[in-house]
């Protein structure tokens, strides 16, 4: 009888253990490496079409649920700095700064230098 109980319980743990999900990532990294890294290795890849994948990453992120990754909206307020629409990047080191209160030291620097790293 004892053996049975092990034998019932061991096939339960097996039965619930295959039912489990797999848990919900925290962040939407869709694309967002990939931009980071052309950016680093200036490729062919230009800070318009950075912008424009850094801008599907966050839409993506909305239309999943996630949280944006951290650093995205900072690598997107460079960008747009390079390109001189330094309103947007302004809103874009607030949005960094709002969501990542640690990151507030680098994002008032970056603001201070209107996006210019020196």
């Amino acid at each position: 009888m004892m053996k049975f109980k092990l034998l019932i319980i061991l096939a339960g743990t097996i039965l619930l253990n295959g039912c489990v999900k797999e848990p919900k990532p925290l962040y939407n990294w869709d694309g967002y490496q990939t931009t980071v890294y052309q950016y680093y290795q200036q490729t062919e890849t230009g800070p318009q079409e950075q912008i424009q994948a850094l801008k599907k990453n966050l839409e993506m992120s909305k239309a999943k649920g996630l949280s944006t990754p951290p650093g995205l909206h900072a690598h997107l307020g460079l960008l747009y700095s390079t390109t001189g629409a330094i309103d947007l990047a302004m809103q874009e080191f607030n949005a960094e700064k709002s969501l990542y209160p640690e990151s507030a030291a680098y994002m008032d620097f970056l603001m201070k230098n209107k996006g210019k790293v020196k």
